[in-house]
């Protein structure tokens, strides 16, 4: 194993531990997507921002995963599109409210949002945190407290509130992303390299969908997860979800 690869293997190691262990909030959290899949609802989760798509990518049929995830992917922001165009649509301030209103988020108060964006401070993020409080919904946020607080108020990236994310959400996952993302230094390389917040929040998002499960669990609901479809009667086992959530769900 090169030095390179030990730094990221334990660096990475460190902020699951660090994530696993330093988030008070995880039981709350948890529970109240817990009390909103027990009522029928479903759990809108919203990447605004490039990268951070993909932890909303991760519980949309999923294995393992809960079945109510109503996964918003918006194409302003997907990678596919073009990845500086996505850089532009997440600074552009407004832009959120379209977004959940075509997919039709917090029609009714008490809905739940969770909102994955490991930096935390741009436009896109900050209004979709706003207009969750306006519509009466409950917000969960996957992000970097460390991160916010040390980037400086008049950043470009930045709302121009200066707002941050985990002070504006209801409930607080911290993703524990290191300042600048990538941590392992190469020799004769100037750019650090090995980024770290897509695997600070795949890993958040997972451990407060298992909390969830566990909170169902405790409620004596058995909860509506998926299987693998490419496990022998995959396909099979998942078809009542698929029919059941199909019209409810835009991309499933």
């Amino acid at each position: 194993m090169t030095k390179e690869t030990q730094k990221y293997l334990e660096t990475t190691s460190s902020l699951f531990q660090k994530i696993a262990t330093d988030n008070p909030q995880l039981e709350a959290a948890g529970k109240v997507i817990a009390d909103e899949i027990a009522r029928g609802g479903l759990i809108h989760v919203i990447g605004p921002g490039g990268h951070s798509n993909i932890a909303v990518e991760e519980v949309l049929w999923r294995a393992g995963g809960l079945v109510p995830i109503n996964s918003i992917l918006d194409a302003g922001t997907n990678l596919i599109h073009g990845a500086k165009r996505s850089n532009y649509v997440e600074r552009t301030v407004g832009y959120a409210k379209q977004v959940l209103d075509s997919y039709r988020v917090g029609l009714e108060p008490g809905e739940v949002i969770v909102i994955v964006n490991a930096y935390g401070i741009n436009p896109m993020t900050i209004d979709t945190v706003e207009e969750a409080r306006k519509r009466k919904m409950k917000s969960i946020a996957i992000t970097s407290r460390s991160f916010a607080d040390a980037l400086a108020p008049d950043h470009p990236s930045r709302h121009p509130s200066g707002k941050n994310l985990y002070q504006e959400a209801d409930y607080f996952i911290n993703c524990h992303l290191p300042y600048g993302d990538a941590v392992v230094d190469v020799d004769g390389v100037s750019q650090r390299v090995g980024p770290t917040a897509t695997l600070c929040n795949v890993f958040s998002i997972n451990l407060l969908m298992i909390e969830a499960i566990r909170q169902l669990a405790l409620m004596g609901i058995d909860p509506p997860l998926w299987m693998s479809a490419n496990l022998p009667g995959g396909d099979a086992a998942n078809k009542a979800n698929e029919e059941a959530y199909m019209p409810r769900i835009k991309h499933l």
